[in-house]
């Protein structure tokens, strides 16, 4: 059988761009003579929908694009992913499902069995499992059709047992075909791989797996179709963060396996990606951001310059009495090595008429974190003016272990409309520049190697409130990530105190993250929707 993966970027609720994306692919099929073209879960309106399914008028919209598109399926088949109405008056009142299209018309129709309900899944919120199993003929071969099952439980990292396969299987099918909405996390694709190897080799059945392309907000799909054959071996595997429409035999399909095992490399072009698509999907072209000549801006300038190309990015440079002259002159270094426009807007002025209006009323008190926070909201409100009146989206820069201690300012350097490292930890911010300058210098050296520091007040230094960076996301990522208790850190060999320390911290500004914008996720748990968390609360 010769078979098209289409590993499409789809934007949700757009089914007028969508269907015309999968009217081309079609149409690209037949071209290429295939037999059968296989779409990603819920393609037809994009993942993920959330509670736009609540709204009968929406799903119905689901299904008659569908059904419009079942004309075009013609001398090819069609899988496609979309919620239907479950007809049962018990249970919820829909399906996540598969449809099959061929003839010009729907042939029939299989329903998810294991809806996630883990880290940013929700979907038994809207969806009745499935209860009833049975391949479907296409073509003449008997195949085994799913939906994003048979991979894993990621909270337990083990496989689910009772997976549609263990009553498909029963039937004999010649072909596994599994269409999935999989969101990239840097430890994904490398497991997904193996627990999809893990199936066929248990089955001895040859595997076709199919994955969303593209950024929804937060959420990131890196791709990564594959076909793996009945003796585990994978034969195709389409390209990472891009479109791909790939036609073969799956009786004479060559082993090519991408090279993707580089994590930096992966999180880069996630990020990349991340910032393109919230911008064209949200109908936004320009960036700005506050470029202070520290790491964490030179980060987001740079991928941001990468992915909407450098006339669409404007730097503002914020200098304080307070900021050394390299944090100047490494800013507009960095501007001139990406090609992007920047401008100076000096708030000593500004901080000073601040402290003037406040003087009285502050007059019995010393200078505290009140003062720097000053500055950092001076800042914030000059970005917005600068967003408010050109139209640019301000990109936020704040990385996840400032997000993680509360090491920000409230509607200061928290401000923005996407943030874009807020899911990256600092140490993996050097990281990034690292691989960012592989080839030339495009972040500063100065800027790489000089210690961090906020410039709030005279000689500042991040280390002089919060651990060495080193240690502090080494505690982070094993509270957070692998959610370890206080106990278990300390039996890792952590220092008690250090830890009471940096869990409270976590713990105690919680009420901060709330109020962030939207974090690229590229960890196995990020902050917002992937981790709820009480604001108010004493653990």
């Amino acid at each position: 059988m010769k078979v098209t993966l289409a590993q499409v970027n789809v934007h949700v609720g757009n089914f007028e761009a969508n269907l015309s994306k999968f009217r081309e692919a079609i149409h690209t099929a037949k071209q290429e003579g295939s037999e059968l073209i296989i779409f990603p879960e819920l393609a037809i309106c994009g993942y993920p929908p959330r509670d736009f399914l609540d709204y009968k008028h929406f799903v119905q919209e689901c299904i008659d694009a569908v059904l419009s598109l079942s004309a075009d399926c013609v001398g090819v088949t069609a899988i496609v992913g979309c919620p239907t109405f479950n007809p049962n008056a018990e249970g919820k009142s829909l399906h996540n499902s598969a449809y099959v299209l061929s003839n010009g018309k729907v042939q029939t129709v299989i329903h998810k069995t294991l809806l996630p309900t883990y880290d940013i899944f929700d979907e038994y919120r809207y969806f009745e499992p499935n209860q009833q199993f049975h391949c479907v003929n296409i073509n003449g071969k008997k195949v085994a059709l799913t939906i994003c099952e048979d991979l894993w439980n990621v909270d337990e990292h083990k496989l689910y047992v009772h997976s549609p396969m263990e009553f498909l299987s029963k039937e004999q099918p010649e072909l596994i075909i599994n269409i999935a909405a999989s969101p990239f996390d840097y430890l994904q694709a490398p497991i997904r791989k193996e627990v999809l190897k893990w199936n066929v080799k248990k089955y001895g059945i040859p595997l076709l797996y199919v994955n969303h392309v593209g950024a929804q907000t937060e959420l990131l799909f890196d791709g990564g179709s594959l076909y793996i054959n009945s003796d585990g071996v994978i034969c195709e595997e389409l390209a990472y963060f891009e479109e791909h429409l790939q036609t073969f035999s799956i009786d004479e399909a060559n082993v090519i396996e991408q090279n993707n095992n580089q994590r930096i490399a992966l999180i880069h072009d996630a990020l990349v990606l991340g910032i393109k698509d919230y911008f064209k999907k949200s109908g936004f072209t320009k960036a700005v951001l506050g470029l202070s000549g520290g790491i964490d801006s030179a980060i987001v300038a740079a991928l941001a310059a990468k992915a909407l190309g450098p006339k669409n990015v404007l730097a503002v440079l914020l200098p304080s009495q307070y900021s050394s002259d390299h944090s100047i002159s490494d800013a507009v270094e960095l501007a001139n090595n990406l090609g992007i426009d920047y401008q100076e807007l000096p708030i000593k002025t500004i901080f000073h008429s601040f402290e003037s209006s406040l003087k009285e009323m502050f007059s019995q008190h010393k200078e505290d974190l009140t003062e720097e926070n000053m500055q950092a909201r001076i800042r914030g409100v000059l970005l917005m003016a600068i967003s408010n009146k050109f139209g640019n989206i301000l990109l936020n820069t704040s990385n996840k272990s400032e997000a993680a201690v509360g090491y920000g300012t409230l509607y200061g350097d928290m401000c923005g409309g996407l943030a874009v490292i807020g899911d990256v930890y600092k140490t993996q911010v050097y990281e990034l520049a690292n691989y960012i300058n592989r080839d030339s210098v495009v972040i500063p050296i100065n800027t790489i190697t000089k210690a961090p520091s906020a410039e709030l007040r005279p000689d500042q230094k991040d280390s002089d409130s919060l651990p060495d960076y080193a240690i502090l996301d080494e505690v982070l990522y094993q509270y957070i990530e692998l959610a370890k208790s206080k106990n278990e850190l300390v039996e890792l060999g952590y220092n008690e105190n250090l830890v009471e320390r940096i869990t409270g911290l976590v713990n105690r500004n919680e009420y901060k993250r709330y109020q962030t914008p939207p974090i690229l996720r590229v960890s196995p748990k990020a902050f917002g929707m992937g981790r709820r968390m009480p604001i108010v609360a004493k653990y």
